[in-house]
């Protein structure tokens, strides 16, 4: 299966069951009151992290996923039975938005899970709306619609230590020596095209996770090469080992290459922790070597360690490896750290504004008004707007919110029509 590290798909949210109207009809009970049930609630979509997923293929094939509707309410107050939600398994890493690039989910442990979608709640049954002075309500709830949109899923290798450096610089070489991974190596460019995961023992007790990204070039993070599809990777990463062909004409402009792609990816990643290696120097001169690792100390950042290693005669890779574990574990410490820091810094701030109650008329025309609000909205979605008892309690729903005041202060007449957003419509 091919490597699939990003897909768009619709989802739908199961809508809810419609409530019903409905009266007793027993033998020897004279004037059965009303029984009608609730509608059952819309499924929700359930993103579950899985460790037993490794890409999003699946997802190539199936651009819409949608979850299971509630059932109409019955007779004698049944309750409609409500939809199951929808468990859909994704890799461990993947991250979830919206079209406008919001994150709903990030899901980076297996088994967490994330509600994508809500199933829109059932209408209400007229046994719902019995009272003190409504003994005989003829009105019932349609179900709310569940939520419907569109998200792209990107998945995001969650590793330890990125390799990053120019094509051919020896990243694969690198992973199959001091991992059981077989990432594909040839003498040639991008031979890499998808990144490889492999595990490095570093002692008895230690290990890392390493990813291979393929190999960047000037200009990747606006799109050219291969690398602008999977920077993403190096995103999660702790720690980044940065390799640098020993038999690059210029070893210093190599690894500014990189770094000025890691800048300026969406999201700045030339200041993460690294180590650079200069690669390749079995059958080279200790000196033309030494001199490399000088011309890449004077521009790297302060503190950053240069070495020097050979994979294929693993020349200085144990130690290599020794002090990446020792980078990685001090890095995640710290960032556990700091996101314990942000999770208690200062109390929430509470508003005033009900954004929830908010509503708005607007005069469309001469006779045609336009109501627009998020709750005034939901309670039309659930009116059933050919009953006309439904209208009228939408009417009392709407004088108590001062809605109705407003219509007449802006001149609202008789036989006027008034919209409640895209959701119905009926006459003053």
């Amino acid at each position: 299966m091919s490597f699939i590290d990003k897909a768009t798909v619709s989802i739908a949210a199961g809508d809810g069951g419609n409530g019903v109207v409905s009266w007793r009809h027993e033998i020897y009970v004279d004037k059965g009151g009303p029984d009608g049930g609730d509608g059952g609630n819309g499924g929700n979509i359930v993103f579950v992290a899985s460790r037993n997923q490794n890409t999003l293929a699946n997802f190539r094939y199936q651009r819409e996923i949608a979850a299971e509707p509630g059932k109409s309410g019955g007779k004698s107050r049944k309750h409609g039975r409500s939809g199951k939600d929808l468990l859909v398994p994704v890799p461990v890493g993947t991250a979830v938005t919206d079209q406008e690039g919001q994150v709903l989910a990030d899901l980076v442990e297996d088994g967490q899970q994330a509600i994508i979608a809500r199933g829109g709640r059932g209408g209400f049954g007229n046994a719902h709306f019995v009272s003190s002075v409504r003994q005989t309500p003829r009105i019932a709830e349609k179900g709310e619609q569940g939520e419907r949109l569109q998200v792209v899923m990107e998945l995001k290798m969650i590793a330890d230590v990125g390799l990053v450096g120019l094509p051919n610089a020896g990243k694969s070489t690198f992973l199959s020596v001091v991992s059981n991974a077989t990432p594909e190596i040839a003498n040639y460019p991008f031979t890499t095209i998808t990144p490889n995961l492999g595990v490095a023992d570093v002692d008895k007790h230690t290990s890392i996770l390493i990813a291979d990204i393929p190999g960047l070039i000037e200009g990747a993070a606006e799109g050219k090469g291969l690398g602008d599809e999977f920077l993403r990777h190096v995103e999660r990463t702790a720690v980044l080992l940065h390799l640098v062909d020993a038999y690059q004409s210029d070893v210093a402009e190599a690894y500014q290459t990189i770094q000025n792609e890691l800048k300026a990816y969406k999201i700045d990643l030339s200041g993460k922790p690294q180590i650079v290696a200069v690669t390749k120097i079995e059958g080279l001169d200790t000196d033309i070597v030494q001199d490399q690792i000088k011309q890449l100390q004077k521009i790297v950042p302060k503190g950053t360690q240069v070495v020097a290693i050979s994979a294929q005669t693993h020349q200085g890779v144990q130690d290599l490896l020794q002090d990446l574990s020792t980078m990685v574990t001090a890095e995640r410490e710290r960032l556990a750290e700091e996101a314990e820091s942000d999770e208690t810094a200062g109390l929430p701030v509470i508003g005033l504004k009900n954004t929830q109650m908010a509503w708005k008329v607007t005069k469309e025309n001469a006779d045609t008004f336009m109501v627009t609000g998020n709750k005034i909205e939901k309670f039309a979605a659930r009116t059933d707007f050919e009953n006309e008892h439904g209208i009228q309690r939408l009417r009392d729903i709407m004088k108590k919110m001062g809605i109705m005041h407003e219509l007449v202060r802006q001149g609202i007449e008789a036989d006027n029509v008034i919209r409640i957003g895209g959701h119905g419509q009926f006459t003053y």
